[in-house]
Formats: structure tokens, sequence, C-alpha cells
């Protein structure tokens, strides 16, 4: 009975449907840089970056140095909460993040992402913008 329930549940609200397994392996790239932003882990950080973005970059330190002076809102905030989320016709993947900064701005981040050759996601990009209603 329970299996049934849950069964018209997720046909009724789809939303909650479990992701498709690229989505959530995409997603979890995001989580494991995030997590590596909270601890200041420079090279746990870097290592979710795409490899031209290293290339850009060199270093773990000159990667976070970046990220923490121009993403400052990715870098350290209150809130960081996934939203909408496409795949790309290239095969890549575009995952939008709702985020609060410390001092309570809200903010969007579209981050991109590509698969590696090793089936890796790994972040591509990721421009942020303040939320839709704020001042510029």
């Amino acid at each position: 009975m329970r299996a049934i329930l849950a069964l018209l549940t997720l046909m009724a609200f789809p939303a909650l449907a479990t992701e498709a397994p690229d989505q959530e392996a995409a997603r979890a790239a995001i989580v494991r840089q995030q997590e590596s932003f909270r601890r200041d882990d420079a090279a746990g950080a870097y290592a979710q970056a795409a490899p031209a973005i290293q290339r850009m970059f060199d270093t773990p330190e000159r990667f976070i140095g970046m990220v923490r002076d121009g993403y400052a809102p990715v870098y350290r905030n209150r809130r960081f909460d996934f939203d909408r989320a496409e795949d790309l016709p290239d095969g890549s993947f575009a995952q939008s993040v709702r985020i609060q900064d410390q001092d309570g701005t809200d903010w969007v981040a579209l981050y991109t992402l590509a698969r590696e050759p090793d089936g890796s996601w790994r972040i591509t990009g990721c421009q942020l913008r303040k939320a839709a209603g704020i001042a510029a």
C-alpha cells in the first residue's frame, strides 16, 4: 500500500521525483566545492573546477583568492539552495543556486558543468548576480 501511495504522490508531484543521476553527480561537484570553501580548502575547491579553469589560475591558492575577492557570496554565505537545473544540448549542465550572503543580500549563481572523460562532473563557470528585486 505504501508503494502505491508513493507512486501516486510522485505522479501527482513530479518535482518530488529523484533527480537524474547526471544531475545528482553535477550537483555533488558544486556541494563539494562549497564545502571546500567553508573549510578554506583551496585544493578541494580547485579540484572541482574544470581543467580550463585550473589552467587560468595555475594554483589552488590563486583560484580560491579569485573566488574570495570576486565571488564573496559564493565563498561565504548564510544560505546556499539549489534552484532550477537544465541539461544543455551540448551535454553540459546548468544549475541555478539561490544564495544569501553574510550581509543578508540575496544572489543567484548560475553554475555550468561539463562531464570529463573519466565521467566526473567539473565546474566550467559561475555567473553571479543579485537576485531580482534587489537594487544593483
